[in-house]
């Protein structure tokens, strides 16, 4: 890295072997303006001209089941009435990588400007919609109407949900996220960018030969395998946890096989792991001081 100034930034660049790499560039060449997050993929609700097959109901049934299972788990706000869940810090890192990669800017210091970004004159939040945003609201088959009318009320929930997503993504974080969470996000993006090039690499043994080709078609799955592997090797949460909230992420904002493949992405990443490290004891059991 020849000609790196006092004011550089890393900022994420485009590698027509793999995919997005990390570099520094000087600070005057970074566009720091955060757009909005980009909203989930959804199957919009059509109206329908003729009856149509439907699949069963069980598989709602049974998303409703693990919402509300997860809901008693762990709560969704604090006592200040903020997100506090751990799934609202890795989802904003998610959108801050995303970004981050889409403009060709550090990460850390698009996450720092929305942070102190200051609020418009008038501005006011309205905190009862976080009670209403569903973090485990997932893509999937097609969803199930027997008429226009039900249809038609299919459709306008689905606008209320994404005007509350979108009023929840482009709020200040500070009204949005307890402070706990805040610096959870922050930890999360340091790692990412320290292991970034490391993580590169790693991504390049594990994914399909499709998504190597197509590197700019799957920034928000390679930012999820980024997120996945820099929270297990540097913060050391249990792989487990990581690995299925790296799949509702994908579920989430990503489409087709993409929750299939990262999980086992990152379930070879893991094993990975678990052998150098078996290797590297086996070693230094090995290893006998010398006699002076």
């Amino acid at each position: 890295m020849e000609g790196i100034r006092s004011s550089s930034v890393l900022s994420c660049y485009y590698s027509s072997k793999t995919h997005f790499k990390l570099r520094r560039q000087p600070l005057e060449h970074c566009f720091l303006s955060l757009p909005p997050p980009p909203p989930p993929p959804r199957h919009p609700a059509s109206r329908p001209k003729v009856r149509i097959s439907l699949p069963s109901m069980a598989h709602q049934v049974q998303d409703q089941q693990s919402f509300h299972k997860s809901k008693e788990m762990l709560p969704k706000i604090d006592k200040s009435g903020r997100f506090c869940s751990p799934r609202a810090a890795r989802e904003l890192a998610l959108l801050i990588v995303y970004a981050s990669c889409l403009q060709g800017s550090d990460p850390i210091r698009l996450f720092e400007k929305r942070i102190n970004a200051a609020r418009e004159p008038g501005y006011e939040f309205d905190k009862a919609s976080l009670l209403q945003y569903n973090h485990m609201s997932f893509g999937g088959p097609p969803v199930t109407t027997h008429s226009v009318e039900e249809a038609d009320e299919l459709l306008r929930s689905d606008e209320q949900d994404s005007a509350i997503e979108a009023e929840i993504l482009s709020a200040p974080p500070k009204l949005v996220y307890s402070k706990l969470l805040l610096s959870f996000t922050r930890k999360l993006l340091v790692a990412t960018v320290d292991k970034w090039d490391n993580h590169v690499l790693a991504i390049d043994k594990v994914v399909p030969s499709n998504w190597k080709n197509e590197p700019a078609g799957r920034i928000l799955e390679l930012s999820i395998l980024h997120l996945a592997m820099s929270e297990i090797t540097v913060l050391g949460t249990r792989h487990p946890i990581v690995i299925n909230e790296a799949v509702d992420l994908a579920k989430r904002f990503c489409d087709g096989a993409a929750p299939r493949i990262i999980n086992g992405c990152l379930r070879t990443f893991v094993k990975d792991l678990a052998g150098t490290s078996t290797a590297q004891t086996s070693n230094s059991k090995l290893e006998v001081p010398l006699q002076v």
